[in-house]
């Protein structure tokens, strides 16, 4: 396919990775709502919708924290250990979590149940930020600079991300709800010790050096003198940061919509949503492939999309204005499922408009999250390249809480007040977002240009480059 043999191994490593973690995400609101998990924890008193909005709140600090240790992980791997120890250090946490997670509640004494569930998120967060960042890291280090296979290449790795969640969902959510939920975290654990072995026996001979090396110590130029990482920031790495800020912002607004899919379009889906297609009941975590399955089908189609369009092709803030039009597109659909049901306690709402809900998400994230990814490998200077990636994960994990507060209005407001709201506030940040672009592309300096065109410099420019100490255009892994 024109890539190199390492985004293979990438892919199926970051596969199996996924079948765990969303596997586990797919099933945990319902495992935590359920009386087995109630009365385990103590939590048997409290009425369904308050035991809602614990399992909410867990689910919430859960996927925020998971988001934010990514900068911790960055920094190991730009400072010390190299992007593939890192890998390998966070996916055996991983594992061991979902098998904490899984460990029966009748091998444990009573009252300590609750300290496993403690100890099995604590593996998985830690875990997941050692291994998130680097391997999309690793992604972009397989590209030189201005290569335009780049975007094309996170596409795919996107699509090992979702093929793995279309086996999580399936193969653990149906255990989950129908066998067993503990059973289900120990097979989501087999899933993550599966990736491990991929790459401890493949890496050396698919990926040859990269990630072996701190980037840090592969960004030092001895010409400057000194430490590198001492060098101040250039305006024009400057520019670039501005832009991975601001896009942060955008990024934040998109998830916290998007991750209602886990908590309060799960529940929805669960007790509002008649489950039953071709006169068979599904498990309510299966709506949920909705979104891996048409990535899988689209991811493809919007790659030939971009690189038809050439020159025409949208920048980065571009495409992300339209990530974002399409996720409130995908609620006006979940106000038509709230619509149905009124305020009825015993109406269902049709399943159909949850998958179209999720089809205009999954072309939203396809416009979005890959396009971040591929951004964030262009713009960040290289010495702070896992830390800028972690950084971006961050925005993604303060998202994740705020959709578990945007989720809990749904008891409290209802859902048709909250997903119009936020129908509403995502269309509006996507317009703001589509007419300030050309100022941030202007901040990205060239960063999407496929070869950068040398003018003549002039006297001032000169001096201009002098004052700002700018350095010399390098490559991945140089």
């Amino acid at each position: 396919m024109g890539h190199p043999k390492g985004l293979f191994l990438l892919f199926g490593t970051e596969m199996w990775e996924r079948l765990s973690y969303y596997g586990m995400r797919g099933i945990f609101v319902f495992y935590l709502t359920s009386a087995a998990a109630a009365a385990a924890f103590g939590w048997d008193a409290l009425s369904d919708t308050e035991l809602q909005s614990k399992a909410l709140s867990y689910l919430g600090t859960y996927a925020m924290l998971v988001y934010l240790t990514p900068i911790l992980g960055g920094w190991m791997a730009d400072n010390k250990w190299g992007q593939r120890r890192c890998i390998m250090f966070g996916g055996v946490l991983m594992m061991l979590g979902q098998f904490a997670l899984g460990f029966p509640h009748k091998w444990l004494p009573d009252g300590t149940e609750i300290y496993g569930l403690w100890l099995g998120l604590a593996l998985m967060i830690i875990g997941n930020g050692f291994f998130k960042p680097n391997i999309s890291t690793m992604v972009g280090d397989l590209y030189d600079e201005g290569d335009k296979r780049r975007d094309t290449a996170f596409t795919i790795f996107y699509m090992g991300i979702n093929l793995g969640s279309i086996l999580g969902y399936l193969v653990i959510g149906w255990i989950g709800e129908k066998v067993d939920y503990q059973l289900a975290f120990v097979v989501a654990g087999l899933g993550m010790l599966l990736g491990l072995i991929l790459q401890m026996t493949q890496g050396d001979r698919m990926l040859g050096e990269i990630g072996n090396q701190p980037s840090a110590k592969l960004g030092l130029k001895p010409n400057l003198g000194g430490d590198d990482k001492k060098r101040p920031l250039t305006l024009e790495e400057r520019d670039r940061i501005k832009v991975i800020l601001i896009l942060g912002l955008f990024t934040v607004i998109f998830w916290a919509g998007f991750e209602q899919a886990a908590g309060s379009m799960n529940l929805f889906a669960k007790y509002n949503t008649d489950l039953h297609i071709f006169g068979f009941e599904i498990p309510a975590s299966w709506l949920q492939m909705v979104n891996p399955l048409f990535i899988i089908i689209l991811a493809p189609v919007m790659a030939s999309i971009w690189v038809g369009l050439g020159s025409r092709e949208p920048t980065s803030p571009g495409k992300f204005s339209l990530g974002l039009i399409f996720l409130g597109l995908g609620f006006v659909s979940m106000v038509g499922a709230a619509m149905q049901i009124g305020d009825s306690e015993t109406a269902k709402a049709s399943p159909w408009w949850l998958v179209v809900a999720y089809i205009f998400h999954t072309i939203g994230e396809l416009c979005l999250s890959p396009i971040g990814l591929s951004m964030v490998t262009k713009l960040a200077p290289l010495r702070y390249l896992s830390l800028m990636m972690g950084l971006w994960f961050a925005f993604i994990g303060i998202a994740n809480k705020g959709a578990a507060e945007i989720g809990k209005l749904v008891g409290e407001s209802g859902p048709l007040a909250t997903f119009g709201g936020v129908a509403i506030a995502a269309i509006t940040a996507g317009l703001i977002l589509f007419f300030i672009r050309e100022k941030l592309v202007d901040w990205m300096h060239g960063a999407e240009e496929e070869h950068t065109v040398v003018k003549d410099t002039t006297q001032e420019e000169i001096g201009i480059t002098a004052d700002h100490d700018v350095a010399p255009k390098r490559k991945f892994g140089e």
